[in-house]
C-alpha cells in the first residue's frame, strides 16, 4: 500500500521554495514522497539526467540532500531541484537506496515507528539551609 504523506515542516518548506524556484528558473522539476510499507520514497523526474554528473545524494545529521539538474532542450538554462528530508534518529549511509531508472530518480530511506513518550522523573531535594 502507498501512503501520500507530508511528514514535517521541511517538505512544506522545500515545496514552497519549489514553487518560488519554478516562478522565476523555468519548469518545475516533479518530485514526490510518500511511504511504501516500512521504507519513505522520494522521486523526482530527471529524464536525460547523467545520473553521474548531474544527481548528487548526500547524509548529514539526520538530513537527506537530494540536489539533482535536468537538461533543458537547446537551453542554457538547467532546471534543477534540492530536496532535505529528515530521517529517523540513527539512520546510516548504507541504508540509503539511490537508483536512477528511466529517467526518475528514486530514493528510499528506512522508516521507523513512532517511539511513545516516556515520563521522566523530576527528582528533588531539601534546599541548602544558608
Amino acid at each position: 500500500m502507498t501512503t501520500m504523506t507530508h511528514r514535517d515542516g521541511v517538505t512544506l518548506l522545500n515545496d514552497l521554495m519549489g514553487w518560488l524556484d519554478s516562478a522565476s528558473t523555468g519548469p518545475e522539476i516533479r518530485v514526490e514522497e510518500c511511504d511504501e510499507g516500512d521504507r519513505h520514497v522520494i522521486r523526482a523526474d530527471l529524464p536525460g539526467a547523467d545520473p553521474v554528473k548531474d544527481i548528487e545524494v548526500t547524509l548529514e545529521d539526520g538530513m537527506l540532500r537530494l540536489r539533482g539538474r535536468r537538461p533543458a532542450d537547446g537551453e542554457t538554462r538547467h532546471p534543477s531541484f534540492e530536496r532535505f528530508v529528515s530521517c529517523p534518529p540513527g539512520t546510516k549511509a548504507d541504508e540509503v537506496i539511490a537508483e536512477y531508472v528511466d529517467g526518475v530518480l528514486t530514493v528510499s530511506v528506512p522508516t521507523t515507528e513512532p517511539v511513545a513518550p516516556q515520563a521522566i522523573p523530576v527528582t528533588y531535594g531539601e534546599p541548602p539551609v544558608d
